[in-house]
């Protein structure tokens, strides 16, 4: 068998399906461009939304437009940081695995809550970022203690949440974005459909290391196609404006700034953290799955104990960095675990240039501007297939566990409760604090953990019929 993991010293474009060894420019930076692509709004999505409506503490206000800006800005610096530290550890914290950092969707409900109530606001919510993310750190660094009890079994299940929380982003995104006016539209449809046949055409028919730049391909070509719909007056797809905004408000270059030099330093509370820490944990969860997905789909093999370590030690670590920058919590992104596992292209100095695009992009805003200007409805063309693989590998590690009734009734007491707590009608634990509600209504893989977990404590072990007859 093939080792993925031998150290090679050589340039060679095959080093591209390995995980050690240099690339030649010309190949790593495309791929690694396709990897910005196919997380690039994503990454800047949770921080409109929240940073959107948060409100200045004492005051009521909202964050200007500029701040905004800014915080875009910071986004995409502190995603790329957090990608380096995945790829190249920095003492125990880092992985040393293909994995891609950014903001997460995760602590939405958590966020808004902090940030929009007056005695805490923006300034609180940044303080509970920063210390939830040293106790996620902290954790991750506990692992070898904790590590026995998520099971084989509990893991597959956690990865299989992933692929199925994904879905409906992915079909969102191809309607044109989620609460979009323009939503199910016939050219966002149409678009979407295009891309999606582009990246599977050009997987069979490109040669060599180039079939996996299809999801690259079909961002490229959706986009011009998008493009020549804009300038023609057929559908408004494209708003080049943001980019000339983006150079009135923060110029052609600008550095990203510490929160601590702003009008805006945290305020650290303990209410504040101790209803961040629990969706922390729940991040935690969700890292686990995704860098076990990365171990098993590409490197056909179990996670070692100090990769865990060390890309919870990033989730947590890197998400006190982002605060640091009034910034919200990174987390693995699990698009890019499903572009890695499609493709197989694992290479970590590949990935790197992905990362050092996210910071160049940081550095200079329009670049940044024109990356997000890439329409929702070419994004989810392109990640529908993506974030379906993520749930295949799944259910190949759940096929490697031993299928018995305490299996059966793990895995379907995890999925009917986890996955049917996000399809109700109402607010299935008005009864409890709100903050119960925000994890486990709208997420599917808190609610799958957290079942599947206590059902492995809790349900007995087969004890195994020995046959003792000579």
């Amino acid at each position: 068998m093939e080792n993925k993991e031998e150290i090679i010293t050589t340039v060679s474009e095959e080093n591209i399906y390995k995980l050690n060894g240099r690339v030649p420019l010309t190949k790593a930076i495309p791929f690694g461009l396709q990897h910005v692509l196919a997380m690039f709004v994503s990454n800047l999505a949770p921080v409109l939304i929240v940073c959107g409506a948060a409100v200045v503490r004492g005051t009521g206000e909202s964050l200007t437009a500029v701040e905004i800006t800014r915080l875009l800005q910071c986004a995409m610096f502190v995603a790329g940081i957090g990608t380096c530290l995945q790829l190249y550890p920095v003492w125990k914290i880092g992985s040393k695995l293909p994995i891609v950092m950014g903001v997460s969707f995760t602590f939405l409900g958590s966020l808004l809550m902090i940030c929009t109530n007056p005695n805490l606001g923006y300034e609180g919510m940044v303080g509970a970022v920063i210390l939830g993310g040293i106790f996620e750190g902290v954790v991750g660094l506990s692992a070898k203690y904790w590590k026995r009890y998520l099971t084989p079994v509990v893991s597959a299940c956690v990865v299989i949440a992933i692929g199925l929380s994904l879905l409906p982003v992915g079909m969102n995104s191809w309607g044109g974005g989620s609460g979009a006016d323009t939503f199910g539209s016939w050219y966002h449809l149409f678009v979407g459909a295009f891309t999606l046949v582009v990246c599977l055409v050009s997987r069979y028919l490109l040669k060599g290391v180039y079939k996996n730049l299809n999801i690259l391909v079909g961002l490229i070509l959706g986009y011009i196609l998008s493009g020549i719909f804009t300038i023609a007056g057929i559908a408004p797809m494209i708003d080049f404006s943001g980019i000339t905004k983006t150079i009135g408000e923060v110029g052609f270059f600008s550095i990203p700034r510490l929160v601590f030099f702003t009008s805006h330093k945290p305020v650290f509370d303990i209410g504040a953290f101790f209803t961040i820490a629990i969706v922390f944990l729940v991040s935690a969860a969700e890292t686990t799955g995704a860098t076990t997905a990365v171990c098993t789909g590409t490197l056909g093999r179990d996670i070692k104990i100090e990769e865990l370590q060390g890309s919870l030690a990033v989730d947590g670590f890197s998400s006190t960095i982002s605060g640091c920058f009034g910034c919200l919590p990174l987390t693995s992104f699990s698009q890019n675990v499903g572009l890695v596992t499609m493709t197989g292209v694992i290479n970590r100095f590949t990935i790197l240039m992905g990362a050092m695009i996210l910071i160049l992009a940081s550095l200079f805003p329009p670049l940044g501007a024109f990356f997000n200007s890439l329409p929702q409805s070419v994004l989810g063309g392109c990640t529908v297939m993506m974030f379906g693989s993520i749930m295949y590998e799944g259910m190949k590690m759940l096929k490697e566990c031993e299928f018995d009734d305490r299996t059966m009734i793990l895995v379907s007491l995890a999925f009917c409760i986890g996955v049917g707590l996000t399809q109700t009608d109402g607010n299935f634990f008005a009864a409890f604090p709100q903050a119960v509600g925000d994890i486990f209504n709208g997420n599917a893989v808190a609610g799958v953990f957290v079942v599947s977990l206590l059902l492995s404590f809790v349900l007995p072990k087969e004890k195994k019929e020995t046959n003792n007859e000579s």
